[in-house]
């Protein structure tokens, strides 16, 4: 049974919410709903994959009651599908809260000079098209309501390091995240908040969705953890963000560093780097990428 009891998290702080949660059929995003779900939200699993989202919702009911969960089979890279994942939702619950976009596809994970120009378009269709799509979809209602979240789940940009292999799912994560920051701007004073999250390091690495899996992704170890970050610490994390969403609002914020904030039981404390939280005011953050040069050089 999935529990946070060993956590700072109040069980039902957040009930009475109800969230999509894209691309949560698996890892991250399974984890993401999960944890939700302890805390009292309902919860729309959305994912491709009609076998693994059923036993996800299967799996949540039975954990925290039955009407939990519901699972919605959607590609949220597709217009028509976005529509009827919200449909759905709506007759479900009556109403959607918070907005979680997690979904990718990491076998798109290669080079920009070596993908096909199909995969190019369906890495930036996944990332960018549907964030855009299910903020279009979803965030009117709550700037109506005077009440939601909306959250994408990100990760490096600017340059790729080598536990990531390919550019194409960076470079597409980093325009989503652009987008998100721009709603983030667009719904200020709305009782809308947006932020994007890094869970960086969560879950083993799947040889099945690289193309190419480097020395680094197979010996990684997150300060903190015997190995990578557990979807479970960073199903928590979220929650503990979601909770404080008017404060995060506008920011991107790496999963080590909430993990520390909300003094997260870590199994092997020992290994912790605890250096200050990373943080960029609003103006100098916008013109970074005008500043960065051609980017790192090796040490």
């Amino acid at each position: 049974m999935f529990d946070l009891s060993n956590t700072c998290l109040k069980k039902g702080s957040l009930t009475g919410e109800v969230a999509v949660i894209t691309g949560s059929t698996s890892n991250v995003g399974k984890g993401f709903a999960q944890a939700l779900a302890w805390a009292g939200a309902k919860v729309v699993i959305v994912g491709r994959s009609a076998a693994r989202g059923a036993a996800v919702a299967e799996e949540i009911n039975a954990d925290n009651g039955a009407g939990t969960a519901i699972f919605v089979q959607a590609d949220v890279a597709v217009e028509e599908d976005v529509a009827r994942l919200k449909e759905e939702a709506v007759a479900a619950f009556g109403k959607v809260d918070i907005l979680i976009n997690n979904a990718m596809d990491m076998s798109l994970n290669g080079s920009i000079l070596e993908s096909t120009v199909e995969e190019l378009d369906r890495a930036c269709a996944i990332s960018v098209r549907a964030f855009m799509l299910t903020a279009h979809a979803f965030v009117p209602d709550m700037i109506g309501r005077g009440h939601g979240t909306v959250t994408y789940s990100t990760t490096q940009f600017h340059y790729v390091p080598g536990m990531l292999g390919g550019s194409v799912y960076t470079a597409s994560k980093a325009a989503a995240t652009s987008a998100a920051m721009s709603l983030a701007n667009e719904v200020k004073g709305t009782g809308v908040n947006v932020f994007c999250f890094c869970p960086a390091g969560v879950g083993a690495v799947n040889p099945a969705s690289q193309k190419e899996i480097t020395e680094e992704m197979k010996n990684m170890r997150m300060p903190g953890f015997a190995g990578m970050i557990t979807p479970e610490a960073s199903g928590a994390a979220m929650v503990w963000m979601l909770l404080r969403a008017a404060e995060m609002h506008g920011t991107g914020t790496m999963v080590g560093d909430v993990l520390m904030a909300m003094d997260y039981p870590f199994p092997c404390p020992e290994t912790l780097n605890k250096g200050p939280r990373h943080y960029v005011e609003e103006m100098p953050l916008t013109l970074t990428f005008c500043y960065m040069g051609h980017g790192f050089p090796e040490k």
